[in-house]
């Protein structure tokens, strides 16, 4: 897609449109109307709209309930006992791992203290975890009791970064150093893969060589990451991750999480797990055994029978990233974000109104632009808000916007500009 120099105008943005060779997959999504107009929707990093092809996919399976009942589980193209089994291509090829590799599962909090009790193994002076201060709440409180429950204090247990003085964002090298520091303590080094508030795209790939030279696990929180950014977690040599299909992923408010775990990982039977029926040899499963045997791979740490309208939801979605295609998704996201980033300096002003807190070099951030406002950052987003966005606020003063290459357009952009502009003008 060729790009000219960006410019602030209705024809750019509408010329952009046109060269978009996934122009016509926002036709794809329901788009939210607000006073009987299509908002201007940039929240895909909390939660992401609609496929119209979900009703459909989850009407499927639920005339199979109707008409089959129990037998569902084993009849049709797809038996409720292999629900999961269509996700998982599509899931390799976003998460650049192998099928068995990758399952969906459960939620991200539960997956996570799963592979916690897998990979999280304290010994001696090695008891510590390294992660990003400021982490998603969840992960914070997740990390927190696994230490805990090894008896060990938070505040002993858990090294967290921190960008340098005056800074935002956490240096590659400051991480790595981070690291060789305290190698001989550390247990685990466990990140987000992108940050969730100020958007930066860690290089997982470092941070994951790094670890494992000096024989550190790690494991990477993929929530704003999967369907986002381009992911190679088995090349990188990740030992582990997990993620939330509720975002990027388009799949549903709450809706199915899934895991990763490194083919080098995934044939050990003797990996310390919590076991459950499903994560058992399904060719054995219902001869009803009494010792647990796991299933090779990521499916060996499967607890409970499949959600199977929920993957069906999920499904929907991920046969639309199957045909758009990683690869071109990640183009359009870096030219979109590009152009919000200067439609935000060609609006909003300079360094006295604003900060932009996440990294300018696209291979270092995703879709999201988080803006740091200095003064009267709330009132700016409710006006915002009133006037057709849909985004996220995050205090103390953080607004965060996230054009999703799938459904926005570079005239949703354009539009979000002169909302700006017709704000700044109001407020003067």
């Amino acid at each position: 897609m060729d790009v000219a120099p960006y410019v602030f105008s209705l024809d750019f943005a509408r010329e952009m449109d046109e060269k978009d060779p996934l122009r016509q997959f926002r036709e794809k999504f329901y788009i939210p109307e607000k006073n009987a107009k299509p908002v201007i929707y940039f929240c895909g990093n909390s939660l992401g709209l609609q496929p119209k092809t979900v009703a459909a996919h989850i009407n499927k399976d639920l005339k199979k309930w109707a008409d089959k009942g129990v037998d569902g589980h084993f009849e049709g193209t797809v038996p409720w006992v292999d629900a999961r089994k269509p996700s998982k291509p599509i899931l390799a090829n976003l998460l650049g791992a192998l099928p068995e590799e990758v399952v969906a599962m459960n939620s991200l909090s539960v997956n996570l203290h799963l592979l916690l009790v897998s990979f999280y193994r304290p010994e001696g002076k090695r008891f510590k975890i390294l992660t990003e201060a400021g982490a998603f709440p969840s992960d914070q409180y997740i990390l927190a009791s696994q230490v805990a429950y090894h008896g060990y204090h938070p505040d002993e247990a858990i090294i967290e970064m921190s960008p340098r003085p005056g800074e935002h964002l956490l240096r590659t090298n400051d991480i790595l150093e981070k690291i060789r520091e305290h190698r001989d303590e550390l247990a685990l080094v466990m990140m987000s893969g992108v940050q969730y508030y100020t958007g930066q795209f860690f290089d997982m790939e470092a941070i994951s060589k790094e670890a494992s030279s000096h024989g550190i696990k790690v494991g990477f929180d993929l929530a704003h990451a999967i369907g986002n950014v381009p992911l190679a977690m088995h090349d990188w040599g990740v030992d582990f991750a997990t993620w939330c299909s509720y975002k990027y992923l388009n799949s549903g408010p709450g809706n199915v999480s899934g895991i990763f775990v490194h083919q080098k990982h995934g044939k050990d039977k003797n990996i310390p797990r919590f076991a459950g029926w499903w994560g058992h040899d399904e060719g054995k499963r219902f001869l009803m055994e009494k010792t647990f045997d796991p299933m090779p791979g990521a499916d060996g740490w499967l607890l409970s029978n499949d959600p199977v309208l929920g993957l069906a939801a999920h499904q929907a979605s991920l046969d639309i990233f199957a045909e758009a295609g990683m690869e071109k998704i990640r183009t359009k996201s870096e030219l979109l974000t590009g152009y919000l980033e200067f439609v935000i300096r060609e609006t909003i002003g300079g360094p006295e109104e604003f900060l932009l807190i996440t990294p300018s070099k696209p291979n270092e951030r995703g879709c999201q632009l988080s803006l740091s406002i200095h003064k009267a950052g709330k009132e700016i987003f409710d006006s915002w808000t009133a006037k057709g966005l849909v985004a996220d606020w995050r205090n103390p003063n953080v607004i965060r916007l996230a054009p999703t290459p799938l459904y926005n357009s570079f005239q949703d952009v354009f539009a979000f500009g002169k909302m700006v502009q017709s704000s700044m003008k109001e407020g003067q």
